[in-house]
């Protein structure tokens, strides 16, 4: 009888086998970066996950997950019209589910910090998931609460076409803490050849807070492995002064010109050339920027509020965005504490300081700073926000 059992779980294995080598998914083309797309389909909470492709006329590849609305790869052509992946991430969702990253994602609702996780929005106060931890009980709520955020959610999936993907979310009253029924969405979308192109919007049933963004990790060298990788790439923010933060990256409420600082970045130079360590907010940062920079743009997503360059790929990124703010985040906890050990996506290892975010935005805490650009929401007045990273080379 053993023996009978034995043959027959041997031949169930064989079979289910060969039954998932006929699966349609375990043959699927890899995409231009590299992936299997088929790492990528699962079901979570009884929703479908997978990986979008999104092809322009011009050589660009952008793949993307409906998990968290992520930019899992993004491939633009270098000077030698070669396809560079230049942006950070997994090649499976099994590891961004399992690790808590932003890497690509569509944060919500509200990126950035919120001072305390607490805010008075029409007389009533609302306290908010706490997922970002400093000594003192200094507890802050950040990116929309983190692991319970819109960026591990599923977002439903419409790709309308070769160029567009559309993301859906919808978030209930009181989910972390925030008020309001919303229904939000995303769209990803190759413009121009090279441009990718974001617009988020969201309607509510009651005043709310929404301050979305793209969480892309940047090195346009396409080389991920070179520590301080990401401070060798050149960077221009087109703003004359910042929001001070204290040592739990929270604003302390003061806007300080940049002129005389190692925050002034209104001149494109290699980041790292142009880096004091010993000035106390790059202190507070851990060794590099992760602070929100006031744009001269004032919301005209027609002029260029940033820009990124490697020399080494030629690779040249211009930022637009009509929102006020762009965070500039240098990977300072990208790579230590145990994280140099992870592999990353096509077994790559990921250093500190290997790639540079920028994230366009209300400014942080702003539900908490009146005299700020506002990120209150209401039924009347809907959510609109818009970003685009346009891609040539130099």
């Amino acid at each position: 009888m053993k023996a009978l059992k034995a043959s027959f779980f041997g031949l169930s294995a064989m079979l289910a086998l060969t039954m998932m080598s006929c699966d349609p998914q375990q043959t699927q083309q890899l995409t231009a970066s590299g992936l299997n797309p088929a790492k990528f389909d699962t079901i979570v909470g009884g929703d479908t996950v997978r990986l979008y492709t999104l092809k322009g006329d011009k050589g660009m590849e952008v793949c993307i997950t409906n998990y968290g609305g992520r930019v899992v790869s993004l491939m633009v052509p270098d000077k030698n019209d070669s396809l560079v992946d230049v942006v950070l991430g997994f090649d499976n969702i099994a590891q961004y589910m399992e690790k808590t990253t932003d890497y690509g994602s569509s944060v919500g609702r509200y990126a950035n910090r919120i001072n305390l996780g607490k805010f008075t929005l029409n007389d009533s106060t609302y306290q908010l998931k706490q997922n970002d931890r400093h000594p003192g009980d200094r507890n802050h709520c950040l990116h929309g609460g983190g692991d319970t955020g819109w960026m591990n959610q599923v977002y439903k999936a419409e790709q309308v076409d070769d160029q567009t993907l559309k993301l859906t979310i919808t978030a209930q009253d009181g989910e972390n803490g925030f008020p309001g029924n919303v229904v939000a969405t995303t769209t990803y979308k190759i413009v121009d050849g090279n441009t990718l192109d974001i617009t988020w919007e969201a309607t509510t049933d009651q005043p709310t807070i929404i301050n979305q963004t793209n969480h892309n990790y940047y090195n346009l060298s396409g080389n991920f492995e070179e520590f301080e990788g990401g401070l060798q790439q050149m960077l221009m923010v087109n703003a004359d002064s910042f929001t001070v933060a204290d040592d739990s990256y929270m604003p302390t409420g003061e806007i300080r010109a940049v002129e005389g600082t190692t925050m002034d970045l209104r001149q494109e130079h290699v980041i790292i050339e142009g880096l004091d360590r010993e000035f106390d907010q790059v202190k507070n940062a851990n060794g590099g920027y992760d602070h929100n920079w006031c744009l001269n743009t004032k919301g005209d997503d027609t002029q260029v509020c940033a820009t990124l360059y490697s020399p080494l790929t030629g690779i040249f990124m211009e930022m637009y965005t009509n929102e006020p703010g762009v965070q500039v985040y240098t990977g300072n906890f990208q790579g230590i504490g145990g994280e140099e050990n992870i592999v990353r996506k096509l077994g790559k290892h990921y250093p500190q300081y290997i790639s540079v975010c920028l994230e366009s935005q209300k400014y942080p805490d702003s539900p908490n700073h009146p005299e700020w650009p506002s990120p209150v929401v209401t039924p009347e007045k809907p959510y609109y926000s818009h970003a685009a990273y346009k891609f040539s080379t130099k």
